[in-house]
């Protein structure tokens, strides 16, 4: 909206336009909070270097954010626990080394990034509780201490991927995608004789100065929710609304569909695609059940249970004997 405005130009009204851009775009009013902090900090840094004066950090910090019920816009959907049988039905359509992360995040609690990021070098195997310390956690920069405790059930998904380099991640994104191409080669009804073998392809054989694109070793959240959700549409497209074709891609698919039949997809697959941060409230509703809502804040690691040192020490024996019993 202000591309060509200068930055220290640039203040509260401004500001106000594109919350009204945002607004109008449907964000919810947590998601408009949230990217006018990030756009008040781009001015904040530009005022610490010496870029912009710093009456304009101090105008555009006037601009008050929105009220719960103070304005008509919506509040975020709660994230609700998944039901145990889609997460069932699910595992049946990923890779091994993606599904045992579903698995061990279930168990665990842990959030997606922190299942991404575990290295075998990161998980203290001395007790007969397991602990995994995340040295790159959410609220690091608050000085805070995640661990993650792997109980027996854990341990036992956990164990073949502890084999592998102490520095390299446990779930690897790229054995994945070879598990995944491997199954769909052992599922194809065209002879080889009638089709690419697989690794005839060479670089030779594309367009010029176009390389072979690897897979990425690590997941990240990104990633590894976009592997669900080809799970359940894999899982459950048999319902679906404008389904696939044999051997189409998603964007494909999107590619031929009107701008009606891509909302009717797109209502769909909100109703029958399910997120990894969803496991990690399954498990913690559960835990809450069975131990209290204090236990389910240790075991999630929310700083609501982290007061202080004596309650640290607390919270770790209850962690401790929660993962004993559930896994």
């Amino acid at each position: 909206l202000y591309a060509d405005l200068p930055a220290e130009s640039f203040g509260p009204l401004a500001l106000k336009a594109v919350r009204q851009r945002w607004i109008d775009r449907g964000q919810s009013r947590p998601t408009v909070n949230k990217n006018m902090r990030r756009l008040t900090r781009i001015f904040r840094w530009a005022v610490a270097e010496e870029m912009v004066p710093g009456s304009v950090i101090h105008s555009l910090t006037a601009v008050p954010g929105l009220k719960r019920g103070r304005c008509d816009l919506p509040e975020p959907k709660p994230i609700d626990p998944v039901n145990l049988h889609t997460v069932e039905v699910t595992l049946r359509f990923l890779p091994p080394v993606t599904a045992d992360m579903v698995r061990f995040q279930l168990l665990t609690g842990a959030r997606p990034g922190e299942v991404c990021r575990m290295r075998p070098a990161d998980i203290d195997r001395g007790g007969e509780v397991w602990e995994y310390v995340d040295s790159d956690h959410k609220t690091v920069h608050h000085g805070r201490k995640r661990t993650v405790f792997i109980g027996p059930d854990a341990q036992a998904i956990l164990r073949p991927y502890l084999l592998r380099e102490p520095s390299a991640v446990c779930f690897s994104m790229r054995e994945a995608n070879q598990q995944r191409r491997n199954a769909r080669h052992d599922k194809r009804t065209t002879p080889l004789s009638c089709g690419n073998r697989p690794g005839k392809r060479s670089n030779a054989d594309r367009a010029p100065g176009r390389k072979r694109r690897r897979s990425k070793e690590q997941f990240d959240a990104g990633s590894y929710r976009a592997a669900i959700h080809h799970a359940c549409d894999a899982a459950f497209d048999a319902g679906a609304p404008l389904g696939r074709m044999e051997g189409e891609s998603d964007r494909a698919r999107k590619k031929r569909l009107t701008s009606k039949q891509l909302d009717e997809l797109d209502t769909w697959q909100r109703s029958n695609r399910w997120n990894p941060n969803q496991l990690r409230h399954t498990r913690g509703t559960e835990i809450r059940k069975r131990f209290g809502l204090e236990a389910a804040q240790v075991i999630l690691g929310h700083a609501a249970a982290d007061v202080t040192q004596i309650y640290a020490e607390r919270d770790r024996e209850k962690a401790i004997e929660v993962a004993r019993q559930v896994g």
